[in-house]
């Protein structure tokens, strides 16, 4: 009898490796024309992409060029740069340090850093990790065109103001985790770039990963590039200290990521113990969760679980989104500003899971965006009602008198039910423009892992907002 179901689970592991194997190339060919055409529309130059399953890649596609100028085309060892992706890495150094016991999460960060004025008396480690200590984005006074030491950059932090008042609410902070970089030297006496080589990159054969440096000579680095005005300019550039932060700083490849992805099923670096608690949804002080955990965000999307994160720099955009429990993993590197990462992302998905379909009749329908000032208007406005903290001035007196209040909770819901807002507002796109009765009528399409959103807003002669509405695709 054992020899028999023994038999029989042979031929079923056959057959489903056969009908794997078999559908791999109709997967492959999707792939090659949604990205194709996606690059296309969103003029990017060049893009890395890979499929792993179980830890080994299953799918490995380069497209386009790393370097236009010179016409050098994307293959699996093109270095690009990482963005907010380089988060999980910080937050596993943290999570190394909490497994050896030289850091607590819950306790508060004044132990470890001494020097923090007394309004950071409540935020712990764990607020940092999750973003919600209160802390926002770099300071206005911060130039990320200038030099400054890490003791300057964390004197800038320390004077930065509270968005609000610790653990009450989630706001993204790319700060509160430049902190963790100063924290990890704190405890270890090294730079936190030093840490993570040390610790992550050289065990696991990363021999790309690092931290960012514009002078060395890194064999194929990819360019950055940015879209203005419809043509393609080389990135912005940022002095060498700005792309040292422990904020997401690093180059990388989809091979080394594959790597990374290979090592979360195992104990190494980190636990598994360790590894569910970065993806448990951080919880608010009233008990609310908020789909991010330590350095990924966590949710349920469509009946699957899933971990992601992006990130955006310098000319670059990133992606990883994981499906733990059927062990899938898709990671995509860009070379453009402009790439619509979250899109992009969420189109792939769909190829394997078409409940993550984008909606559907609205890529004819795209269009060009002439009008920069309006688009940067409704951005700043979203961002506002996200935030809760609504300038009514930019509103016409009927929109204010017409129970304001509770549509600015229900706009500031919305948003905050996707992951991240303030990303998601910058990759809006354009699909309706029109007049009516002396009003200008704009209508974007904004696009999240999970769901899409329609806002319209309407628009007076002196750009005033007469109405704006959030409705779900």
């Amino acid at each position: 009898m054992n020899r028999l179901l023994q038999y029989i689970l042979t031929i079923v592991v056959a057959l489903a490796f056969s009908l794997s194997a078999s559908a791999q190339p109709d997967v492959s060919r999707k792939i090659d024309h949604y990205i194709n055409a996606e690059m296309q529309k969103q003029k990017i130059p060049g893009v890395s992409l890979a499929v792993v399953r179980n830890g080994k890649i299953a799918i490995l596609k380069s497209y386009g060029l790393a370097d236009v100028e010179h016409r050098i085309p994307v293959k699996p060892e093109t270095v690009f740069q990482s963005g907010s992706m380089g988060k999980q890495f910080t937050a596993a150094a943290i999570m190394i340090l909490v497994e050896e016991g030289k850091i607590t999460l819950d306790e508060k960060i004044s132990k470890y850093l001494t020097d923090v004025p007394a309004s950071w008396n409540n935020i712990t480690v764990r607020h940092l990790l999750t973003h919600t200590a209160g802390l926002g984005d770099y300071p206005s006074e911060v130039d990320l065109r200038r030099d400054y030491t890490e003791d300057e950059y964390f004197s800038f932090i320390k004077k930065s103001p509270f968005l609000f008042e610790t653990g009450t609410k989630w706001d993204y902070s790319n700060i509160g985790y430049v902190t963790l970089g100063v924290l990890i030297r704190r405890i270890t006496g090294k730079f936190y770039g030093d840490f993570l080589q040390e610790r992550i990159f050289k065990p696991l054969g990363m021999t790309t990963t690092r931290v960012i440096s514009e002078a060395d000579i890194v064999p194929n680095r990819a360019s950055g590039y940015r879209v203005v005005a419809g043509e393609l300019k080389n990135q912005e550039w940022v002095s060498p200290s700005t792309n040292t932060t422990a904020d997401g700083s690093l180059y990388l490849t989809i091979l080394d990521l594959a790597k990374w992805d290979a090592a979360l099923y195992t104990d190494k670096p980190l636990k598994q113990s360790s590894l569910a608690q970065i993806w448990s949804p951080a919880r608010l002080n009233d008990g609310t969760p908020k789909g991010y955990g330590f350095g990924w965000f966590t949710d349920e999307l469509h009946g699957h679980r899933i971990v992601f994160h992006g990130g955006a720099w310098q000319g670059f955009k990133s992606f990883i989104i994981r499906f733990p429990n059927e062990r899938l993993t898709l990671i995509m590197l860009a070379n453009s500003w402009n790439a619509k990462d979250f899109k992009l992302a969420r189109g792939l998905a769909a190829i394997f899971h078409p409940e993550f379909s984008l909606p559907q009749g609205f890529e004819t329908g795209l269009l060009e965006d002439r009008e920069p000032e309006v688009i940067a208007l409704v951005r700043t406005t979203l961002l506002q009602f996200a935030r809760g903290a609504v300038n009514p001035e930019i509103f016409t007196a009927d929109f204010r008198e017409k129970d304001f209040r509770e549509r600015t909770q229900q706009l500031a819901a919305t948003l905050n039910s996707l992951s991240l807002p303030v990303a998601v507002i910058h990759m809006s796109e354009l699909i309706e423009r029109r007049d009516e009765q002396n009003l200008r009528v704009y209508r974007y399409l904004l696009t999240d892992i999970g769901k899409s959103l329609s806002c319209t807003v309407k628009l007076t002669s002196d750009n005033k907002i007469a109405a704006l509405e959030l409705s779900q695709l």
